[in-house]
């Protein structure tokens, strides 16, 4: 069967080669390239210092147990490399530990040569599939759960060796960023990289769950009836264990809860709600909130003792717009995931489209791009998003830009009109936003930035209203641009007159 053009290499990790006699018919009918280590840490060694093979084939001893440790530093070593593990009978109750430590496949012998050849070529041939694709590269590296990190610009580089720091350091952390820039991937990563990447990670999303069962969510809860009879449900601070629980949007934390957190950090324990069995907390919290913290703290929407306990380390995750060099790495990445996904055809991006992406400034960050190229791998160049990617309007965008006045899309006197061309749909995009942006500033201005009252006025949720504030990232000291409409008390709008 041919693999590739590539010479596909196999290292193979034994201190009883004999044992493995078919694999060598195996790799002569097949072309293959053998390497072979008798101890995993002089596989590490050659890993390390020499060409990464294309699987690794590692043959665990009747009780033996450092080669699990071995798997898990490989794992932490080269996290795209497929690892195989054979095991002997008796070591088969090891065999979800094996996968939990990072094993992509685990053979317990005796097992037929055909096996062992077809979990071979099912290995080499996605690594082949994965090679054919550029943007599989040592920029990206997988985050489990199909999340993923890139850090192809400065900004991600030094964030990565920021958690390679924090991943050390047993503490909590809180990461800030915006929506969809990837603050829970950054949380996966200090948990692959630290010491507790062989346990659980797992997340809870303070704004998704309402306050009485985020509780229960957390700390767990007594005499809860299942099928008949009263018993305990364990939280999530219980779930995992000796791992990593993130707090997704702590802000949106009510405030009694931030209390109970912040006696778990502080204590290590806490009880159950209807119990008075105190436990022992052994896992590690993160957290992470796309709202600004100095409102935040200044709405009481995160206690201050809180955040001091949490803000120890800080990371922020940048927005794409500071990042634009990685567009392309990322339009790329998306197209192949995505087409696999749907099992449609990859589709080009012409190097105007690319130009054009680098340009827009993404308000929703990798979500926003996401959905361009799940619209892009179906619709192509009719794709109704390309219109709003025009480099005229988007081209000099930077962080913190907001949408040009209304104006500015005329040409000035003595300008021919020729000479500033725009699509219709580019300039109706842009007013709207322009006139959005001011309506939502005059309700806040009316309303003292009081959010709920202004999404009232609006006659919007008040969810809405937060993610448009972050969207034109807009501010209690932005002057208002447009005067043109009035609110009434309720909600409707009259003119005014002229804008000012």
């Amino acid at each position: 069967m041919e693999m590739s053009n590539e010479t596909m290499r196999l290292l193979v990790v034994s201190r009883e080669m004999t044992a493995l006699r078919s694999l060598w018919s195996m790799v002569e009918a097949n072309a293959w390239q053998l390497e072979t280590a008798p101890t995993g840490w002089e596989a590490m060694e050659r890993v390390q210092s020499g060409v990464t093979p294309h699987l690794l084939i590692l043959d665990l001893p009747r009780g033996d147990g450092d080669s699990l440790h071995v798997l898990r530093w490989m794992r932490r070593l080269r996290p795209q490399l497929p690892i195989l593990l054979l095991c002997h009978p008796s070591e088969a109750d090891k065999k979800n530990d094996a996968i939990r430590l990072g094993a992509d496949d685990v053979l317990v012998r005796p097992f037929p040569d055909e096996q062992l050849e077809f979990v071979i070529e099912r290995h080499l041939r996605n690594c082949k599939e994965n090679l054919q694709v550029d943007v599989a590269s040592e920029n990206i590296e997988p985050m489990g759960e199909d999340g993923f990190f890139v850090s192809a610009s400065p900004s991600m580089r030094k964030l990565r060796a920021q958690a390679e720091l924090l991943a050390q350091a047993d503490v909590p952390v809180l990461i800030l960023g915006e929506q969809g820039t990837g603050k829970e991937t950054v949380a996966r990563l200090v948990h692959r990289l630290s010491v507790r990447s062989g346990f659980k990670f797992l997340k809870v999303n303070c704004s998704a769950v309402p306050g009485d069962l985020l509780e229960k969510e957390i700390f767990g809860a007594e005499n809860i009836k299942v099928s008949g009879s009263s018993q305990a449900v364990p939280g999530k601070l219980e779930s995992a264990g000796r791992g990593v629980l993130l707090f997704e949007e702590i802000t949106e934390m009510p405030s009694q809860l931030q209390a109970q957190l912040l006696s778990v950090l502080r204590d290590g324990r806490y009880t159950r709600p209807g119990s008075e069995t105190v436990l022992a907390n052994e896992c590690r919290i993160l957290a992470s909130t796309s709202a600004n913290i100095e409102r935040a703290l200044a709405e009481n929407k995160l206690r201050e003792d809180l955040y001091y306990r949490l803000s120890a380390f800080t990371v922020q995750a940048p927005p794409l717009r500071q990042r634009k060099e990685e567009i392309s790495i990322l339009l790329r990445h998306f197209m192949h995931k995505l087409a696999r996904h749907y099992g449609l055809p990859e589709r080009e991006f012409s190097a105007e489209m690319i130009d054009a992406c680098q340009k827009h400034s993404w308000p929703g960050n990798l979500r926003e791009l996401e959905a361009f190229v799940k619209r892009h791998i179906v619709a192509g160049e009719s794709n109704p998003m390309l219109n709003e990617l025009d480099s005229s309007d988007l081209g000099s965008a930077e962080a913190g830009d907001v949408p040009q006045t209304a104006r500015s899309h005329f040409p000035a006197p003595g300008i021919d009109s020729a000479e500033v061309p725009r699509s219709l749909k580019s300039l109706i995009h842009s007013i709207k936003c322009e006139t959005e942006r001011n309506a939502i500033s005059l309700a806040l201005e009316k309303t003292g930035w009081n959010r709920k009252a202004a999404a009232r006025l609006l006659k919007v949720s008040y969810r809405t209203l937060l993610y448009k504030i972050e969207q034109y990232h807009m501010s209690a000291s932005d002057p208002v641009l447009f005067q043109g409409e009035k609110f009434t008390q309720d909600g409707s709008s009259k003119d005014s007159g002229k804008a000012s």
